[in-house]
């Protein structure tokens, strides 16, 4: 009797694995964007350490972070010398520090800039967002809209951004604790959703229930660094990191398996018990996942028309591949992809577009997993080579 339930145990188990096993196209055989620019590529500020987030104001200015805690000012073409603002309270360990920034939609009107670091909570690591004023000359009227957000070494998020319904979006990490992705109780792994102000929305999915937090929009992440909003759909797309060594090799006895998913209210990601392309009942597969990892670190639609074959594209900066991924999309499926600049600028971490529809990424070359060059880390520029008539 022992033995015929050990065979149907084990039968099970292997039925159960292969429903789990989804038959998605892989990445790798996506064709090719039918075009391409020709572009051209220039720096634009170098010597800097490991730059995060970067903003453009409506004025033209780009803010950007430093993880050891400063705030830099891109301006008229040249680097601010001095910091705009340092985060006194900042903890620099392994990949956190400071981390996301985002910018009041009515940042013209009231200079409000929000950023999410890490730092020291009762003897432990610990993630927050504060509120600052902008006053052209450093951060002032510091006020905290969430704290206590669960951090460690690694996976620790956190990207922050505004929706188009005008709410505050961030995303958290797991923190190396892979069960805390499921639990509906704590801030890791998760999307939150909060008002401008820190207050809790009164439609976010999970406000009345006491055994949630009611910050949280979705859950089971494991470590998501890149959101953005599809212009044509409204829908929030998120690049996230897949398992790796510190997960245990126990786990889906794999690595890979970053991901690029349409992230809705409500909904689980299945971290950590689905990943790759595994299916179940409740849970949602990635649109694309990559193995072996790409390690992507940021993510943005382009909306401008500088560059009018990227219109509406995914674009995304890759650490460990080392290039921008390009993906042209019909609504919530991926038609096409393309790799740019490989292995040309090393590490790859945040993207973003200019008002005047050029694109600025920068590199993380001196985050202690790179290979850098005298003048890493860097801002660079892309914008169209002469002559091309794409525009």
């Amino acid at each position: 009797m022992k033995l015929i339930f050990f065979l149907a145990k084990t039968v099970f188990s292997i039925l159960l694995l292969t429903n789990l096993a989804c038959a998605d196209a892989d990445e790798s055989n996506l064709p090719l964007p039918a075009d391409t620019p020709k572009m051209r590529v220039e720096t634009v500020a170098e010597n800097l350490e490991i730059v995060w987030s970067m903003r453009f104001a409506p004025d033209g200015r780009m803010f950007f972070t430093e993880r050891p805690g400063r705030v830099r000012v891109y301006e008229n073409g040249k680097l601010r010398t001095a910091p705009l603002f340092t985060v006194p309270d900042v903890e620099l360990s392994g990949e956190s520090g400071l981390m996301g920034m985002a910018l009041h939609p009515k940042f013209a009107d009231n200079r409000f800039l929000y950023l999410a670091y890490a730092y020291q909570a009762s003897g432990k690591q610990a993630v927050k967002v504060v509120r600052y004023r902008e006053t052209g000359e450093t951060l002032t009227d510091t006020k905290t809209i969430i704290e206590l957000i669960p951090a460690a070494r690694y996976h620790a998020g956190t990207r922050l951004g505004f929706g188009p319904d005008g709410k505050l979006y961030m995303t958290t990490g797991d923190a190396t604790n892979q069960s805390q992705g499921q639990e509906l109780n704590t801030l890791g792994g998760k999307t939150l959703r909060l008002n401008d102000d820190g207050t809790i929305p009164d439609d976010n999915p999970f406000v009345n229930r006491k055994d949630a937090r009611p910050e949280i929009w979705t859950y089971g992440h494991r470590n998501a660094q890149g959101m953005d909003w599809q212009p044509e759909t409204g829908l929030m797309f998120q690049t996230e990191h897949g398992p790796s060594l510190i997960d245990g090799v126990s786990l889906f006895k794999r690595s890979g398996g970053d991901e690029v998913n349409i992230v809705e209210k409500g909904k689980n990601y299945g971290w950590a018990k689905i990943s790759h392309k595994m299916k179940r009942e409740g849970m949602e597969t990635a649109i694309i996942e990559y193995s072996p990892a790409v390690a992507p670190a940021s993510g943005m639609f382009y909306r401008g028309d500088l560059f009018a074959e990227f219109k509406n594209n995914f674009l995304f900066g890759a650490l460990k591949g080392e290039a921008i991924i390009r993906l042209v999309l019909d609504g919530r499926r991926v038609v096409s992809q393309e790799k740019l600049f490989v292995k040309t600028y090393g590490r790859v971490r945040e993207i973003a577009e200019a008002p005047d529809g050029s694109i600025y990424f920068s590199t993380s070359n001196r985050d202690g997993r790179g290979d850098p060059g005298e003048t890493d880390d860097r801002i660079l520029r892309i914008a169209l080579e002469a002559g091309n008539l794409t525009k």
